[in-house]
């Protein structure tokens, strides 16, 4: 399973989607550009040394990480939609689709994806934080097709 950040804007969410991957055996794909350098320090220390135990892929863009799909469905994680992110039936090759923590993904973007799902909210707030939700799909996810580690 894949976990995809269209354009990240923060070094430390990216760090802990990182993180996470490396735990739970996602790779993760950055599609740029990023709201920070490569090199920025924040990456390293939310990674930590989990950083060499995750496969990472960075994209140019959006349509050069869409090169790389091939048949894995692209899964949009997304506050407009209502579609439960628990009531849909994830496949092992899927692609876990993350958008950017101030705007989410354009609706171009949107429109390609196979799939839009929302994790659900209280009511009185927006939305998780990237890395949370990231976690809670990717858990989900390897739940629903056997996958999770140990």
């Amino acid at each position: 399973m894949r976990i995809a950040l269209f354009e990240p804007e923060i070094a430390g969410n990216v760090g802990a989607v990182m993180r996470l991957g490396a735990c739970l055996g996602a790779t993760v794909d950055l599609i740029e550009p990023m709201g920070f350098e490569w090199d920025d320090k924040r990456v390293r220390r939310t990674a930590m040394d989990y950083i060499d135990h995750v496969a990472i892929t960075r994209h140019a863009d959006f349509e050069a990480f869409r090169a790389t799909v091939g048949s894995s469905r692209l899964v949009l994680f997304t506050t407009k939609t209502t579609r439960s992110a628990y009531a849909f039936e994830y496949r092992a090759d899927d692609i876990l689709l993350f958008g950017k923590e101030s705007a989410g993904v354009p609706q171009s973007v949107s429109d390609i994806c196979d799939e839009r799902v929302r994790i659900p909210l209280r009511a009185e707030v927006r939305s998780l934080n990237l890395a949370t939700a990231a976690a809670l799909a990717l858990g989900e996810a390897l739940r629903q097709t056997g996958s999770l580690p140990g």
